[in-house]
């Protein structure tokens, strides 16, 4: 159990980490004259990385019963 949240917890931090990496990235291109397209498909994949941040921290949390 503990090895799979370690593992969970590593993968959840490399995702945190590119998250940010296209935060500075896509500000890069937003402020000169670069492809839109690619800027757009850069926000896609970190709109997907946001939802699987999500979903990994649930993973990690307990079920609390109210």
């Amino acid at each position: 159990m503990l090895d799979d949240r370690d593992s969970l917890l590593r993968q959840l931090h490399e995702m945190r980490s590119e998250h940010r990496d296209l935060d500075t990235v896509i500000a890069r291109l937003e402020g000169s004259l670069a492809d839109q397209l690619q800027v757009q498909r850069l926000k896609k994949r970190k709109l997907k990385l946001k939802d699987e941040i999500a979903w990994l921290e649930s993973r990690l949390l307990p079920d609390i019963i109210a």
